[in-house]
């Protein structure tokens, strides 16, 4: 069987076929002051170039096709998968232009050599790896980061990440995630930054940033790596928040809310750019024309590559899009893939393809030309290989540190009655029960095999201990993470009433979210909210940490706890994190990048939804709203709280008119606004600015995210934070084709504060 897999795939990359021929803010784009319509800048020659059509121009049809081609090695994150022996002779026959899932210095670059040395023209190999939240160090998961409401965390994430993996051979991640999602259901909403465009793109700019360098210009350094914006596009539209599910979109809505973060991504330079496994409106991502050429290649001009996802060109025959293999290639390809990962439908059909005429000789160029221009751009040719001695086979001291404030950075305070935290660390007993609170299991979902075998996460148990060392520290258990067996729960009571005050740690495995980790069900697992009822019956003080992937729906046990941390997945250094807030060596700034449903049954839940012909009325039945349920999420997007108390004044206008047509010039005006910090402790404030056009010829969301600031200040201490606001900020997107963009007349309100649910506004209005 292994020989007739290995003769097959042979096959596939070229061996049996017939001889034949040949940061930007939300709704960007570059609009012109009369129409509003995108235009693409023209790509500027590149010193690469000339090298890589000289090279061109040496290939055969075969060794074209074999850059299209990109197999996994070992590790498959996906269906099927190849043998290593595969793997080699495909690069020894020149046959393949990139793998996934290969790292270590020594095994890529033993790999490395069959290409370079071995193969005709010796062309190198481009290694991939999903890299998202850190290689050895294992930061908190995306998700987290975009609660710190600091996009320099997720900057720092990418450098770190580039460091460690470029020093083991990897050029490329599949990274930043930039799906915007309203479905909370959907496990891969712990990959990406939540339900805001603004915010997604904020986030993914620096993280772009910190991989490649300033608009991509450090891909040959040492130190840095290939980034790939995915997935392309509307992903995070999956219907019922099952992955790899259907997505039906207006185009006023895939530009709107969908597509910003992505160009933004281009505007910073991301090399590469990964299509989506589900459909847009009936059409495949994989075989869509109108993202991938229309949008992507002709309107924004990028100049790099396309690569499908795990599988995806061969699954545009399950979608019931393509007959058979050769006709997904074909449609693939046509509509703007340039490589193929896992499937071989373009190695195994491309000469019949091209003598056929079903594709084009010139496609296939342009398609192997942006591979070849990345493999240049990262040194591959001048440098194929890594120095084994300079690999960084562990996390540094520094990196370390790292972790650690970013996951204490992205933690958000959801409550905290009769400030029950910080804790003292004079406490005299302290117990610390539930599934996670001596588990190193906390690293969160994508994380690197290697990673998660010797670097796990550091304990909550462990980092108390060490928080208060004169404390009598005790644990128990109480339930398992899938929160089935509920056997100890009397432990956990009895450690409860034993100690001055008890730290409940629950939430979610990180298997229970990432990719192909639907709920239907986001509560607590099992019997998780039964320990919390439990240790509350108890009467002695308690508070509760959520270590989790998504958010999470919250039952009766919200009303007896007296404080809820938000600590997500935090990562490598999860234990020490937690600590630090919950004793207060840090105070909680972050804030919720994503609304907490009160239900699963009032899913989509978000802030930046559109107003109804009968708005929300609690005194009219015949308005839009569920019986049981209050109209508002449980917590709300941009919710966080601190140890502190902070006021944030009326927002102030540099003038209250100004002109459409100026605006689609340049034009811009300053709303600032003073934060003054009244408590009795240092702490940190996100402010926070909202839009809301009042009437338009497109209905707008009740509030657009427009601008946000964390600052740091010290009691008694204020700060004026002043946003610049232009036409991306007050204009939108309408569902012509084309992309038509527009800044129309009339009032819109600009809200700022500490969360979606600001109140103090000041009206604008646009002539």
């Amino acid at each position: 069987m292994r020989e007739l897999r290995r003769r097959t795939l042979l096959s596939a990359i070229g061996g049996t076929a017939v001889a034949g021929g040949g940061f930007t803010a939300a709704g960007t784009g570059v609009a012109t002051a009369d129409t509003g319509i995108a235009q693409a800048a023209p790509r500027r020659p590149s010193p690469i170039d000339p090298k890589v059509k000289k090279l061109l121009a040496r290939m055969t049809v075969e060794e074209k096709l074999g850059q299209l081609q990109q197999l996994p090695w070992a590790v498959s994150t996906g269906p099927g998968g190849s043998e290593t022996k595969d793997v080699e002779d495909a690069a020894r026959a020149g046959r393949l232009g990139s793998v996934l899932n290969i790292f270590g210095a020594k095994s890529s670059n033993a790999l490395q050599r069959i290409a370079v040395e071995e193969s005709r023209l010796g062309i190198p190999l481009l290694f991939g790896l999903d890299v998202i939240h850190g290689l050895w160090t294992t930061f908190p998961i995306p998700l987290a980061q975009a609660s710190s409401f600091d996009p320099e965390v997720t900057r720092r994430d990418a450098e770190v990440s580039a460091k460690e993996s470029r020093s083991n051979g990897v050029h490329w991640t599949f990274s930043p995630m930039m799906d915007v999602t309203h479905e909370p259901r959907w496990g891969r909403i712990a990959e990406g930054c939540g339900e805001d465009p603004y915010l997604t793109t904020a986030f993914a700019v620096a993280k772009v940033e910190g991989y490649q360098g300033e608009k991509g210009s450090s891909l040959d350094a040492k130190d840095r790596i290939a980034a790939c914006a995915k997935h392309f596009v509307a992903y995070g539209g999956a219907e019922g928040g099952r992955d790899y599910n259907t997505v039906d979109v207006s185009e006023s809505r895939l530009r709107n809310h969908y597509l910003p973060p992505f160009k933004a991504a281009l505007d910073a330079g991301v090399a590469t750019v990964m299509a989506s496994f589900n459909t847009i409106s009936g059409v495949p991502a994989h075989g869509n024309s109108h993202t991938l050429t229309d949008v992507l290649y002709k309107e924004w001009g990028f100049d790099g590559f396309v690569v499908s996802d795990w599988n995806g060109v061969d699954e545009l025959i399950a979608h019931g899009f393509a007959e058979d293999g050769a006709d997904a290639a074909r449609l693939a390809l046509n509509a703007g893939v340039d490589m193929e990962m896992a499937s071989t439908d373009l190695a195994e059909h491309g000469k019949k393809l091209l003598s056929s005429g079903r594709i084009r000789e010139k496609r296939l160029d342009e398609a192997v030309t942006r591979i070849l221009r990345l493999k240049y751009a990262l040194g591959l040719f001048e440098n194929p290989y890594v120095d084994e001695d300079d690999a960084i086979d562990k996390p540094s001291a520094d990196a370390r540190e790292a972790a650690r404030a970013t996951a204490a950075r992205s933690m958000v305070l959801l409550k905290n009655d009769g400030k029950a935290l910080p804790l003292k660390k004079s406490a005299g007993s302290i117990a610390v029960v539930g599934p996670f609170g001596d588990s190193d299991d906390l690293l969160g979902t994508w994380t690197f095999p290697g990673a998660t075998k010797n670097f796990p996460s550091g304990k909550v148990l462990a980092a108390v201990k060490a928080a208060a060392p004169g404390a009598k520290v005790t644990y128990a258990k109480g339930v398992d993470p899938e929160g089935t067996d509920t056997g100890g729960i009397p432990a956990a009571v009895a450690a409860a009433k034993g100690a001055d005050v008890t730290v409940v740690v629950v939430g979610e495995p990180p298997a229970m979210s990432g990719e192909a980790a639907a709920r239907s069900d986001i509560s607590l697992p099992g019997g998780q909210e039964k320990l919390i009822e439990a240790i509350a019956k108890t009467g002695k003080p308690f508070v509760v940490v959520l270590v989790n992937g998504r958010p999470l729906t919250v039952g009766d046990w919200l009303k007896s706890a007296p404080a809820v941390v938000e600590a997500w997945h935090p990562g490598l250094e999860a234990g020490n994190a937690i600590a630090d807030v919950l004793f207060g060596k840090v105070n909680p700034g972050g804030k919720l990048p994503v609304s907490f449903p009160r239900t699963v049954g009032q899913i989509p839940c978000h802030y930046n939804h559109e107003s109804t012909g009968r708005p929300y009325n609690a005194d009219n039945k015949y308005t839009s709203k569920y019986l049981d349920l209050p109209p508002d999420p449980q917590f709300a997007f941009g919710h966080g709280l601190s140890y502190t108390d902070f006021e944030i004044g009326e927002p102030k206008l540099s003038r209250d008119r100004v002109s459409a047509g100026a605006l689609r010039k340049g034009d811009t005006l300053e709303v600032s606004v003073t934060v003054r910090n009244t408590g009795e402790r240092a702490g940190d404030e996100v402010v926070q600015l909202y839009v809301h056009d009042i009437a338009a010829s497109i209905t707008q969301p009740v509030r657009k995210l427009r601008g946000f600031r964390r600052v740091t200040l010290e009691p008694g201490k204020s700060r004026t934070v002043r946003f610049q606001l232009g036409a991306d900020d007050f204009g939108f997107w309408t569902n012509a084709e084309s992309g038509e963009f527009r800044v129309e007349e009339g009032a819109v309100d600009v809200y700022v504060g500490n969360s979606s649910e600001a109140k103090a506004k000041k009206r604008l209005t646009i002539t």
